[in-house]
């Protein structure tokens, strides 16, 4: 593992911990007698997922998963329609494009655009992808612009004369080594500048007799987070990287043996909207190959699990099982857990909608405070909408939340969220909390503080950009305008989990990232552009800058 920082630029009186430490944060209330009050076409990117937001939402769009992904093996099933379903329930995995490829034994066909689920495809367009094998992708940019190139699944033709489509979740670590390793084939293999496009190149460059082959020699090559779906002409597989940084799990179609079919989804949710039933996860460090023999396990590395935390606070659906927990049941008992860690004397507790909505139930059972409905949400908007000038934000248009101000006028709230990222988002929350006529404002959060960026598959902001990275919980809660504020502590939030601590991924939380990193100078989201433009430019004869030349080169 490595440690790459520490917690200094937090004063030892507000509780930071260093990395690794889980004390359990005091709730910081104000100084002084308040608080500050103060068919598919050629779409731009989706509406925003399950997070929230008020006033102007772009501002601060919260945390973001990398994507869905959905695969599904069933001779006598419409697949494409199934794989449509499995997509809806992973909407809120990604909003920015989405796809779907099927194989019918002779070729592979893709079709993806940007734009939502129902944005990209109508029943014209599913009915003209016909297979037995389909993979479907829904996607937000961790690596590369949200460009049509970018959507996924990727497509290659490979040089056993078949073809590959490939769909991720997920980030590499290792990317600039497996870019230069692609240097010198040619520019159809560098089109695209994500990650998944590079995992897809070397499974078609392999020169390996089956794809099942190729996959065996190059997934032990990725150092990162990935779990994949992809297929050939025939055959579905699904691999998840040696931690099991984010979820992947096995269903069956019909409860009749043999099995109707089978079908890979990120979350059970999935499983549960098209019928399927659950029968295991797909365990880090394995590739699954499904064909009409079944599903078959090869072991391509040992396993070291460390599944993703956050999952739990806000990525996963809460009707979603993972590693046998129920997410939902995690972020109750999370609520429940604050409760006792970070008391308030209020009147009333209410969630913000929806990932806060859990933890706001429990810590209203622990607490014996009751539970209202305080905020209402608008469903409907999300990126797509018109965007208000900063005339109409300045007067406080509510683009995604609206307070009830019989519930809440006159009333001390603990206001629960699931997260704080940049603090615009609670700032602006706070405010319009106060404007409705709260008496007190008492913010509550269902993880810890996010101190550090990740590299596995969130599209969190840098380190620079994260409000908890460089102030204390008394400076937060100052700069969001509450009376009181008070995190969940790392213990508790892994004790809600149910996993042993040392099968998960905390670094947003502590700093200690269990997939090494590499140099600065190799992370980034858009550092494949960069790749690819000095790539391009050499084989159009120009000489590639020194800089980003040595990049490529030195791996």
């Amino acid at each position: 593992m490595r440690d790459v920082g520490d917690c200094s630029t937090c004063p030892p009186a507000c509780s930071a911990g260093g990395p690794g430490s889980a004390r359990i944060p005091q709730a910081v209330t104000a100084r002084g007698p308040s608080a500050s009050h103060t068919g598919a076409g050629s779409f731009g990117a989706g509406c925003c997922g399950p997070d929230h937001g008020v006033f102007d939402y772009s501002d601060d769009p919260g945390p973001r998963d990398a994507c869905g992904v959905f695969g599904v093996w069933a001779p006598d099933e419409d697949v494409a329609k199934l794989t449509y379903y499995g997509l809806y329930a992973l909407q809120h995995r990604g909003q920015e494009a989405a796809g779907i490829a099927v194989a019918d034994g002779r070729t592979v066909l893709v079709f993806k655009e940007l734009g939502l689920v129902a944005q990209v495809f109508d029943e014209v367009t599913l009915a003209s992808l016909s297979g037995h094998v389909a993979i479907g992708h829904t996607r937000y940019s961790t690596t590369g612009s949200s460009t049509w190139e970018n959507a996924q699944p990727s497509y290659r033709s490979s040089q056993r004369g078949n073809a590959v489509a490939l769909g991720h979740n997920g980030n590499l670590t290792n990317t600039v080594e497996l870019a230069a390793d692609l240097v010198d084939t040619g520019e159809d293999r560098i089109r695209a500048t994500t990650d998944s496009d590079l995992i897809t190149a070397m499974l078609a460059a392999h020169p390996g007799p089956t794809l099942q082959d190729a996959a065996m020699a190059v997934l032990p090559q990725l150092a990162g987070a990935f779990s994949l779906v992809f297929c050939d002409t025939s055959t579905l597989y699904a691999a998840r990287d040696t931690h099991g940084v984010h979820p992947l799990v096995l269903g069956r179609l019909g409860g009749d043996a043999p099995a109707a079919g089978w079908v890979v989804a990120s979350e059970t949710a999935a499983l549960d909207i098209v019928g399927a039933e659950f029968v295991r996860e797909i365990e880090p460090g394995e590739l699954v190959v499904i064909d009409a023999a079944g599903p078959r396990s090869r072991r391509y590395a040992p396993a070291t699990p460390h599944g993703c935390l956050f999952e739990y606070v806000y990525l996963a659906r809460p009707d979603t099982t993972i590693a046998g927990r129920s997410v939902h049941a995690a972020r109750v008992e999370v609520g429940r857990t604050l409760a006792r860690e970070a008391p308030a004397d209020a009147d009333l507790v209410i969630g913000v909608p929806q990932s806060g909505v859990p933890a706001a139930v429990g810590f209203a059972e622990a607490s014996r405070i009751p539970y209202g409905e305080g905020l209402v949400k608008n469903s409907y908007v999300g990126r797509t909408f018109i965007q208000p000038s900063q005339t109409i934000r300045q007067r406080g248009i509510r683009l995604k939340l609206n307070p009830l101000r019989d519930v809440i006028d006159g009333r001390r709230l603990v206001v629960v969220d699931d997260s704080i990222v940049r603090g615009n988002t609670q700032r602006a929350l706070v405010r319009m909390l106060r404007e409705a006529g709260a008496a007190e404002v008492h913010v509550r959060i269902s993880s810890p503080p996010v101190r550090w960026p990740c590299f596995y598959g969130i599209d969190f902001a840098t380190r620079a950009e994260l409000i908890a990275s460089s102030a204390c919980v008394e400076e937060i809660r100052e700069s969001l305008g509450a009376d009181s504020l008070a995190y969940v502590s790392l213990d508790g939030l892994v004790e809600a989990s149910r996993q042993p601590a040392e099968t998960l991924c905390r670094a947003c939380f502590d700093g200690v990232y269990p997939v090494p990193l590499p140099h600065t100078d190799h992370l980034g989201k858009y550092l494949l552009e960069d790749v690819v433009s000095e790539i391009t430019a050499g084989m159009n004869g120009a000489d590639p800058s020194p800089d980003v030349d040595s990049v490529v080169q030195s791996g």
